[in-house]
Order: C-alpha cells, then structure tokens, then sequence
C-alpha cells in the first residue's frame, strides 16, 4: 500500500491563519514568480503558505481573462472554506497571548 509522503509543514502560523481569512473574504491569491516574494494576497506578500495552502487543496488556479499573461491567479476551494472555518474558529478560540505568541514566532 502506497502512503503518500509528509506533506509541506505549515512554517509561518500566523501567515497561514491570516491567509485563510482573507480567501475567504474572496480575495485572489496572485502569484507572479517562485521565489518568496512572488506572491501577493490582497496586496501583502504571502511568503511561506502558498505550498501549504496547494498542497492540501485549500487553493486551485483559476483562469484570469482580465489578468495578465504568465501570471498564476488562485481562490480558496470548497474544501479549503471548510478547513478555514474549523482554523479560524480555533484561533479565535485561543487567549490573546498565544495568538500573539504565534503571530511573533510563526
């Protein structure tokens, strides 16, 4: 039986939380290049979450008309909004001082 490898760990907490939020808000991930600035979530960089978000299919592309070439676009997916509920529900549901803990520390 094939078991699939670990997948990418979550490396900024406080990056991640914040992306879910704003996906589901309906903002458009915008990635321009692979390097770590290459990505932009309703105009901040989004640094180390984009493979994490990929990889569990929290995000997929989507096709652009309006956008420009050679430029990825993606959204939040229905998996990815039921995931982000259940996360953000339990980050609200920490104290402030770990919120701010991990915010500080990743």
């Amino acid at each position: 039986m094939h078991r699939p490898g670990p997948g990418p760990i979550i490396a900024d907490r406080g990056e991640f939380i914040e992306a879910l939020q704003q996906l589901l808000l309906g903002h458009v991930l915008v990635r321009v290049s692979a390097d770590s600035w290459g990505c932009q979530l309703n105009g901040a960089p989004l640094r180390r979450s984009f493979g994490t978000l990929l990889h569990y299919g929290l995000i997929a592309p989507f096709h652009n008309p309006r956008g420009f070439a050679g430029v990825g676009y993606y959204r939040i997916t229905e998996a990815g909004r039921g995931f982000a509920r259940q996360a953000l529900d339990s980050w609200r549901g920490l104290p402030l001082w770990q919120r701010a803990l991990v915010r500080l520390t990743g």
